[in-house]
């Protein structure tokens, strides 16, 4: 594949900052630990998600049962309604948006007592929610010759959709890490896909499979999401052990051990 410099440059794009309501239309298993939750409303009609891995901000209600209050625009930005309650918020990855259908899917992680997978659990259709952003993307061209997605559970949702969007002519590499074999679905794409399925174990188990990994020659371009310690193992990895520049290599922190609502972008 030719490529040029122009071609592989990564575009940063922000986007006007909205809080949106929506109702939950329908939930949808995915697998043993995963459910689709599609979103409906007339506020969707101007969203905007230009990346694989944008994140928006969901918002529940800050208790089960109490009405869901948004931040609304203010002098200062966006606020909340004097002793209004602060909404539960976690960040997602929009999975799929249909602008003619005006709806927009995100997959959750069952994964326990967390306030995100506990209303999943519970969520009915009609249900409200509050969805902001996303306030930017980070957009990695199709062109590279090759692509590697890395991550854990958190991750399967931005590397679907990233494989998905992928054309014909592309090369794909996913890393995958799961606790439960069950969760290991099949992903869809046009690009030819290689894939290696991880099982949950020694902290470093994604960083050990990253760094056994024979990469194909040409341009390429790294992704990886999941858990804070585990991601910054497998960046080192490929910085390290396989020399690929760090402009070509994109690591989020998608939670942390220990620590609730953790997200960030990992470097140096």
């Amino acid at each position: 594949m030719n490529t040029s410099t122009t071609s592989l440059a990564v575009e940063r794009v922000r986007h006007t900052l909205l809080v949106r309501r929506l109702r939950v239309q329908r939930i949808e298993p995915v697998s043993a630990h995963f459910l689709c939750v599609r979103f409906a409303g007339d506020a969707l009609r101007d969203f905007v998600s230009a990346s694989f891995d944008d994140h928006t901000k969901l918002m529940l209600p800050a208790q089960p049962g109490l009405p869901l209050v948004l931040p609304e625009p203010g002098p200062d930005g966006m606020a909340l309604p004097p002793g209004a309650d602060k909404p539960a918020m976690r960040d997602y990855t929009p999975r799929r948006f249909d602008r003619a259908a005006g709806t927009l899917d995100i997959e959750f992680v069952l994964h326990g007592e967390g306030v995100a997978s506990s209303w999943a659990q519970a969520a009915r259709p009609g249900d409200e929610v509050g969805l902001g952003g996303p306030r930017g993307s980070f957009v990695v061209p199709t062109g590279f010759d090759w692509h590697l997605l890395i991550g854990d559970e958190t991750a399967l949702p931005a590397i679907a959709r990233r494989l998905e969007e992928l054309p014909e002519t592309a090369q794909a590499i996913t890393v995958i890490e799961t606790q439960d074999p069950a969760d290991r679905r099949a992903l869809a794409s046009r690009a030819r896909l290689q894939t290696h399925w991880v099982q949950t174990g020694a902290t470093d188990a994604l960083a050990q499979a990253v760094a056994g990994l024979r990469l194909p020659a040409g341009e390429g371009f790294a992704w990886a999401g999941g858990e804070a310690a585990s991601i910054a193992a497998a960046r080192q990895a490929l910085v390290n052990r396989h020399g690929l520049d760090k402009a070509r290599v994109r690591a989020s922190a998608y939670w942390k051990r220990g620590s609730v609502g953790h997200h960030g972008a990992i470097e140096d």
